[in-house]
């Protein structure tokens, strides 16, 4: 009776999506222009700032519990009935995480046009999700990815290097969202960064922990309209104050001329030297080709072997479903992507034009706020208060005492957060980007904690140590397991590890060795063995676990053991560090550097850097999986028979007991 009620329920919601949603759009805007008036009406800046962070999550921790569950389909994949529609956009918030959010545009200010590679390769992996992987693994029924290589290749074997590979992309990738979520409570609650990371946390936890998959859907959905809400609104009053059209991408072109001209300008009147300004739109000046195109292609792949994303398309009502949602997500990534260039170019053409020049005794208030946090330095000290930073610059021989290119340094993260206050826009502004700066730190922090404690429960404690556990036992499982891996997260997070943006990269690189190959050899090949398939895994996976560990942790012990040798340099060609001079160091050979060692980060084979580790460990999986399979006996007739009903669009689902 209680699930028939359940049922009815969750039929009259799904019907009434639309008027929810809307009713819901319609409420944060309202709430905006309340923030709005309060600001007018002379309301504390931090008042605002408590009032946006907690509405937000008050209304995600809402939805969180509203959807809690106690049925394992509707915690492991919602129930199998979110419309392509709805799922695309839960996809878009899943994928648009901090480091989309708030890190893109701050990649491609910093970098300019080297970081397109960035936008090109996260956006084509859904084409490629689309093509080869996505709508296949609906077809056959899975509640995660290790399940599917687990039926194809026989055994817990699979799913065991399944879930290794998936806790190892997804716990790197989470932590930086927690990152994330930290550094934005931290700069708009007032709070201790190390205390900031578990309010977060907090967050993260009531919208995913009682419902599982079924929440964390509906609460990402919520998450998307904020978030690209507030991705939008700044650029557009930029571009319609600056050039009179509110559509920035339409305007991007002339944003990019002023900044050309600008850059002449700051040269000609010594603001900047030749030195340490890179031109905005000069390719290969951060990365050779060959990183650049590496970067590309590990983004895409990578984007395509994610676990936390395929699951979403497992939530779909039928394969059909799975492929439109896939063109939905597409969409609603395009809209934000399509933008990141456009807000790199309004914020950078603020900086130059608002800061670069200005004199050091002027400097407005706000640059001490992130300033205090180490984010914008001055002069070469943390932009603290203004005595610190104009004792710094006099210290500075010859300094001008305006503020020079090369005096100041904004991190990346900063970028997005920041322009509402570098352009003078109205607090609320700055207030409704943090507020979606925590929405796709949130939502992708949901998915990604959900991926990890449902491959742990499901796959390691159901599937392998007790496959008669009750249903209560196994969501009581996953619900502990998922706050033990959300703790870890934090706690790693709070630590401010100092390539957190790295290890979002490395995260890419590692599903794609690990994952891309045995998923789409499993899809598109019968003759894939079990043995073939274990061995690609391990060969892929360990070839780029090895290479991103040894060049950033072990460096000395790659040149003078595996012949390893230096990055290039992207302009002149020439080796970016001496290996000779470095190697005589005393502490050439020491394990786990800090980033300021010679070496880290600077060695490798080829010339490519260890984010793209990547293209080593696909294609050696992909020919282990090859030669391997062709050494072994064929697969059972019956298996190739589900090979060949998992690539047909329509019949039923290969694992039908697993949709009940």
């Amino acid at each position: 009776m209680a699930t028939e009620s359940s049922a009815s329920g969750s039929g009259d919601f799904l019907n009434n999506l639309g008027r929810v949603y809307s009713i819901y759009t319609g409420g944060f805007v309202a709430f905006v222009i309340l923030i709005a008036v309060l600001e007018q009406m002379g309301v504390p800046n931090k008042i605002l700032g408590y009032l946006f962070v907690f509405f937000t999550l008050a209304v995600y921790a809402i939805i969180g519990v509203l959807s809690r569950t106690a049925q394992v389909s509707e915690y492991y994949v919602a129930g199998r009935s979110v419309p392509a529609f709805y799922n695309g956009m839960a996809t878009g918030a899943d994928w648009m995480s901090a480091a989309s959010f708030v890190g893109m545009a701050g990649t491609l200010f910093l970098l300019g046009y080297d970081g397109l590679a960035w936008v090109l390769g996260w956006t084509g992996g859904f084409v490629l999700v689309s093509i080869l992987i996505g709508p296949y693994l609906r077809k056959f029924g899975a509640y995660t990815v290790p399940d599917f290589l687990a039926f194809r290749y026989g055994g817990n074997l699979a799913r065991g290097l399944g879930v290794l590979v998936l806790v190892a992309c997804s716990f790197t990738y989470v932590t930086a969202q927690i990152y994330g979520t930290g550094l934005i409570a931290s700069r708009f609650l007032g709070m201790p960064f190390e205390l900031a990371v578990f309010a977060g946390l907090v967050g993260i936890l009531v919208c995913s922990m009682l419902g599982g998959m079924r929440a964390v859907t509906w609460t990402q959905v919520a998450q998307y309209i904020v978030l690209i809400i507030a991705y939008l609104a700044p650029i557009i009053i930029l571009s319609t104050k600056k050039y009179g059209i509110p559509i920035p991408e339409l305007t991007y072109g002339q944003a990019i001329s002023d900044i050309i001209a600008r850059e002449q300008q700051m040269l000609a009147s010594g603001l900047a030297t030749v030195a340490n300004l890179k031109p905005h739109i000069s390719p290969f000046i951060n990365y050779t080709p060959l990183n650049f195109f590496a970067i590309i292609l590990c983004m895409m792949v990578g984007t395509a072997s994610l676990p936390h994303i395929l699951m979403r398309y497992f939530t779909t009502p039928s394969v059909r479903e799975a492929r439109q949602s896939v063109a939905w997500s597409l969409l609603f990534i395009f809209l934000l992507y399509f933008s990141a260039p456009a807000y790199a170019a309004f914020s950078k053409l603020e900086v130059y034009t608002n800061i670069i020049g200005s004199d050091v005794a002027a400097l407005k208030p706000w640059i001490f706020n992130w300033g205090e946090l180490g984010l914008i330095q001055i002069c070469g000290k943390n932009a603290g208060n203004i005595d610190a930073i104009i004792a710094a610059c006099k210290a500075i021989a010859g300094h001008p005492g305006v503020v020079r290119l090369q005096d100041f340094v904004i991190n990346t993260d900063v970028i997005v957060l920041s322009t509402p206050e570098i352009a003078g826009l109205p607090y609320v502004i700055s207030g409704l980007v943090a507020a979606g700066g925590l929405a796709a730190a949130l939502s992708t922090a949901d998915g990604l904690l959900l991926a990890i404690a449902n491959a742990l429960s499901h796959d390691v404690y159901y599937k392998m140590i007790d496959p008669n556990a009750p249903t209560v036992r196994r969501l009581f499982v996953a619900r502990i397991l998922l706050l033990i891996v959300a703790v870890v997260s934090a706690a790693t997070a709070a630590t401010k590890p100092g390539d957190i943006l790295a290890m979002v990269g490395w995260a890419f690189s590692l599903a794609m060795a690990g994952n891309f190959p045995a998923l789409v050899m499993g899809v598109w090949w019968k003759r894939a063995t079990a043995t073939g398939a274990v061995c690609g895994i391990i060969a892929g996976f360990g070839l780029c676990l090895f290479y991103l560990v040894t060049t950033r942790y072990f460096p000395g012990a790659g040149v003078q053991y595996f012949g390893m040798t230096s990055l290039l340099n992207p302009l002149t060609g020439a080796p970016i560090v001496d290996i000779a001079k470095a190697m005589a160091l005393p502490n050439a050979m020491e394990a786990f550097p800090t980033l300021a060692h010679p070496l880290a980060n600077k060695v490798g084979w080829f010339g490519l850097t260890n984010i793209a580790c990547g293209m080593l460990g696909a294609p050696l999986g992909f020919a282990v999986i090859y030669v391997v399979s062709l050494m072994g006996k064929e697969p059972s007739k019956e298996m190739q028979a589900y090979v060949d009903d998992i690539r047909k669009p329509r019949g039923r689902t290969v694992l039908e007991e697993k949709t009940t």
